[in-house]
């Protein structure tokens, strides 16, 4: 007598159950020495620093859990479909075997795709991070592609010929194509900002030809998400920044201190010492770039002022900084001012009276 025989007599003609009963045992055995497995392999990848490997048993995790219990499951459906010799299961079986495995596959793909992304964009010692525009872009082409190779291989399991999809939408491509013409402007926007890279993410921008202004968010296939300086979300169609300028303030290598300062006229004999002082205490800042222009000029006999014009660059391009600076500078230019007697002009208006006339009481 033989196992077979043996396991059926002794469960009374139930063995497909007891089968059953054994691979659905063993299956949540199987996941839950994984489930404890990972968390003791995670800890040590973490301590040890080795980032590709602690990538691939993140993204392998849960696809891994998914296909321990199709499998199981698929096990057991065979083993009824074996006692039953029912024909729709037998041959749908195969089917669901592919499907499933194209499941796990792309599953995997997609998460160790994003742990990669993660991985790369991330700074780590003695490796600077990857610029994350780039990386992005090419995630999500990568991610593109295996959904799309998924998609030819389900229909091959169809028997879906794709050669003659190609041909029956031949036409179909043409109206589909016009109807989408917007989405293909924006996707080729998004392709411009992926190669030409006019910013990344994180950068402040700009536009002098519409009301765009804030910091890059997000950079998608359609939309680029804006994150104004009062907050709000803006969300601008990647077609548009082929046509408009953009400035890009976070690629500035200096920020200008550019100021127009007026002295009364009659302090006019002090100010050669004043612009000197000025000129002299910019060449001292320390946060001043000398390798910059800088100067300190008389430009204008203006209505009720003479005005000199103070021109320089800050060493930081931080905007909070730089406001601190410019600050410091202005003080002292008021305290150069005072320390020389003379005073700020304010717009003021002198009548002269000739003295022939007399004023009568």
């Amino acid at each position: 007598m033989d196992l077979h025989s043996w396991i059926n007599s002794v469960s009374g003609g139930y063995a497909h159950v007891l089968y059953v009963f054994l691979i659905i045992f063993f299956t949540l055995l199987i996941s839950y020495i994984e489930n404890k497995y990972y968390k003791f392999i995670v800890l040590k990848l973490e301590k040890s620093h080795r980032v590709w490997e602690l990538a691939v048993v993140n993204a392998l995790f849960r696809p891994l859990n998914y296909l321990i219990w199709f499998l199981g499951l698929l096990f057991a459906v065979n083993v009824l479909v074996l006692y039953t010799r029912d024909q729709f299961f037998i041959q749908i079986i195969p089917f669901l075997r592919t499907i499933g495995t194209v499941i796990f596959v792309v599953w995997f793909s997609v998460n160790f795709i994003r742990e990669a992304e993660v991985a790369l964009t991330t700074p780590r010692p003695g490796k600077p991070p990857q610029d994350p525009t780039t990386v992005k872009a090419i995630s999500q082409l990568l991610r593109i592609a295996v959904i799309f190779t998924a998609i030819l291989v389900i229909m091959q399991t169809f028997n879906i010929r794709t050669s003659g999809l190609v041909a029956v939408g031949g036409a179909g491509t043409i109206v589909a194509g016009l109807a989408a013409k917007d989405w293909i402007e924006n996707f080729f926007g998004g392709l411009m900002i992926f190669f030409d890279r006019p910013f990344k993410l994180g950068d402040w921008i700009r536009s002098p030809d519409k009301q765009i202004e804030g910091t890059v968010e997000q950079i998608g296939w359609r939309l680029t998400r804006i994150r104004t300086f009062d907050k709000r979300p803006l969300y601008v169609p990647n077609n548009v920044f082929s046509k408009i300028s953009i400035e890009n303030p976070s690629r500035m290598t200096n920020r200008r201190i550019k100021t127009v300062v007026g002295i009364r006229y009659d302090d006019a004999p002090k100010v050669k010492e004043i612009l000197s002082q000025v000129e002299n205490m910019l060449s001292k800042h320390p946060e001043i770039d000398m390798s910059k222009t800088m100067f300190v000029n008389l430009i204008e006999f203006g209505p009720s002022s003479l005005n000199f014009l103070i021109y320089t660059f800050t060493k930081t391009t931080d905007w909070v900084k730089f406001q601190r600076i410019q600050q410091d500078v202005f003080l002292k230019v008021i305290d150069i001012i005072t320390q020389n007697g003379a005073e700020c002009a304010f717009p003021t208006t002198t009548i002269h009276i000739p003295d022939a006339i007399a004023l009568e009481k």
